[in-house]
């Protein structure tokens, strides 16, 4: 089995608060609870129970990152300890705008971060990195310096390792442990898994990809799952019915963040003034983690899949044209994406729509992360199981087969918001 990607697995632990609390998700296998609910269903807390509120508030809710020291995370981690602090606005978090102010989320304050990784980079040095290249703005490192070290002083290797010798149900069942200690050591309600790492190839034969392996340790410990990558995650066949066993919410897949963030906008438009698309060519400039993996023909390819998904579902089929990712090192974390778009006009008149989109992955990401962080924990308190379809706003190849409009996604992820109000059932 293939190495896990530079950016994957280590916990670092890190609250914004420091509210203890009572009350523990039991994991799956338990026994039938006293309402009768088979083995394997999560155990709800109501909202207002003493379950899910500490004496001085709200319970946490763990956030555990698969890739704890990649740039995603580090700046999700940095960034919700600034937001808490009042240091920065919660701009580009979708949760904290007034479409989801009654859906009962926890709030950035109660979340506590944790995750595996095995890339030796400790995370107020990555943090320092990444403001030294202008993801985070200057002087935050230093400003939440104690959030960031909290962190890392609690980082676990991940797996597998160079050598490793453990079989991958051991590798499963150790990431499934330290899940549930995690959890029970900082008397978390509910942990949710967020994969953040590089991408990887697509599985051959039937081992499962590292991806996979952190999936169904999430499984096994009772945690809700979001992929934010193109990976493989929980869509391999072989975890099939252990995740339907689960009875947990889950969210994927490949964050949709730039490109593909404005095909979701544009191809729907061409449909609507019915104006046919005759090519769409994309090509990718980027650097850093992401850089480096997608270098990688079969990463790349993996990636690509998600992008041209939206065309496909939207214009009814693919156009000519190809993506390209190149990478350029020089970069850093930060990426170019042009777009050319050949369509036709009244009479057969031919014309071109030209796009540059000019972005930091990690910066457009991390909002997004703990967005999708907060709705699955509030998901899983409401008892709700199995792919969310209402949250393909965020992704470029999501579950289901909805609608790939932007516009229309954001309708269905405020009406998920409003069902999500209220006490859990």
């Amino acid at each position: 089995m293939s190495a896990t990607p530079v950016d994957s697995v280590p916990t670092g632990v890190v609250s914004t608060d420091a509210v203890a609390v009572q009350g523990a998700h039991r994991p799956p296998g338990a026994a039938r609870d006293p309402a009768g609910a088979p083995p394997g269903t999560p155990v709800v807390a109501r909202a207002t129970s003493e379950s899910d509120q500490g004496p001085a508030g709200p319970a946490r809710t763990g956030v555990w990152f698969v890739g704890a020291r990649g740039s995603v995370a580090t700046t999700a981690v940095a960034g919700c300890a600034a937001t808490v602090a009042g240091l920065h606005p919660p701009t580009g978090m979708v949760t904290e705008t007034a479409p989801f102010t009654e859906a009962g989320l926890p709030p950035l304050s109660s979340l506590v971060f944790g995750g595996h990784d095995t890339a030796s980079c400790p995370l107020p040095k990555r943090a320092e990195e990444l403001e030294a290249g202008g993801v985070l703005p200057h002087g935050l490192a230093a400003a939440v310096r104690s959030e960031l070290a909290a962190a890392e002083a609690a980082l676990l290797p991940g797996g597998p390792l160079p050598g490793e010798t453990r079989t991958q149900d051991e590798l499963i069942d150790s990431f499934a442990a330290d899940l549930t200690d995690f959890r029970v050591r900082h008397g978390l309600a509910r942990v949710v898994v967020v994969n953040v790492s590089s991408t990887e190839p697509a599985p051959s034969g039937d081992s499962l990809a590292p991806s996979s392996l952190y999936a169904a340790a999430a499984v096994r410990a009772g945690c809700p799952y979001v992929n934010f990558t193109p990976s493989t995650g929980l869509h391999a066949p072989a975890l099939a019915a252990e995740l339907a066993a689960g009875g947990l919410p889950y969210a994927g897949r490949d964050g949709k963040t730039g490109q593909t963030l404005l095909r979701a906008v544009l191809a729907p438009m061409f449909v609507q003034r019915a104006l046919p698309v005759r090519a769409w060519s994309g090509t990718n400039l980027l650097g850093g983690g992401d850089g480096a993996a997608l270098a990688d023909p079969a990463a790349a390819a993996a990636k690509n899949t998600g992008k041209a998904r939206v065309l496909a579902d939207t214009l009814g089929g693919l156009p000519q044209g190809e993506v390209h990712i190149d990478e350029v090192p020089a970069l850093g974390d930060w990426k170019t994406a042009w777009d050319h778009i050949a369509f036709e006009g009244f009479l057969g008149t031919r014309m071109t729509l030209q796009t540059t989109w000019q972005g930091c992955d990690s910066a457009l990401a991390a909002p997004l992360v703990l967005d999708l962080a907060r709705l699955l924990a509030r998901a899983h308190e409401r008892g709700l199981s199995g792919p969310l379809p209402a949250l393909a706003f965020y992704f470029k190849d999501p579950d289901g087969a909805g609608s790939a409009s932007l516009a229309d996604q954001y309708a269905d992820l405020c009406a998920f918001a409003a069902t999500l109000g209220g006490d859990a059932r």
